[in-house]
């Protein structure tokens, strides 16, 4: 497998020019079944598992579950400036650094209890915004990009997916059941 697909196993995700209420159910079923999906794929391993990179100068699995965290919480408060500010400036945060904070070699069942309670709080707010607050935007300070909430669903959607696509792939590989 090349590097370039050990790093992006899904592909990138590719934002769309619009989207319908069915790609948004869509999204929020995907960020409601990641919990689950997680758990499934990093119930049988071990420390030594969980400690190992899922590339060649990647995050460990534990980094992965722990940054999953960490930056759901991030789209969560997101969506809720959106919605409570007029086209906010978001705070952006050095993900990168983030994954090497102390905690990140705590246990991952942390990670995964917050995980699961975050996405059942975003879960049950996006399924309450209303269709023409789904088209509000923030502005990232990075790249001066507008996004829509139904654009963020649809990337933490990916994110979710991508990141599970990670262990699933490296457990594949290397033969870990």
């Amino acid at each position: 497998m090349q590097a370039e697909d050990l790093r992006y196993p899904i592909g990138k995700f590719q934002p769309q020019d619009s989207y319908t209420s069915q790609d948004v159910a869509e999204y929020i079923s995907r960020i409601e079944n990641l919990p689950k999906r997680l758990i499934e794929a990093v119930s049988t391993l071990n420390d030594l598992q969980l400690d190992t990179p899922y590339r060649q100068g990647g995050w460990t699995v534990r980094q992965v579950v722990h940054h999953l965290a960490d930056s759901h919480c991030n789209a969560y408060i997101r969506i809720k400036w959106t919605l409570t500010e007029s086209a906010p400036i978001i705070k952006a945060y050095e993900e990168k650094l983030w994954a090497e904070t102390h905690e990140t070699k705590l246990p991952i069942d942390i990670s995964i209890h917050f995980l699961i309670a975050l996405h059942a709080k975003m879960v049950a707010l996006a399924k309450l915004i209303p269709a023409e607050d789904l088209n509000r935007k923030f502005i990232h300070p990075e790249t001066k990009k507008e996004i829509s909430l139904n654009q963020l669903l649809g990337t933490y959607a990916w994110h979710g997916e991508h990141h599970l696509a990670h262990i699933t792939s490296l457990k594949k590989r290397v033969n870990w059941k």
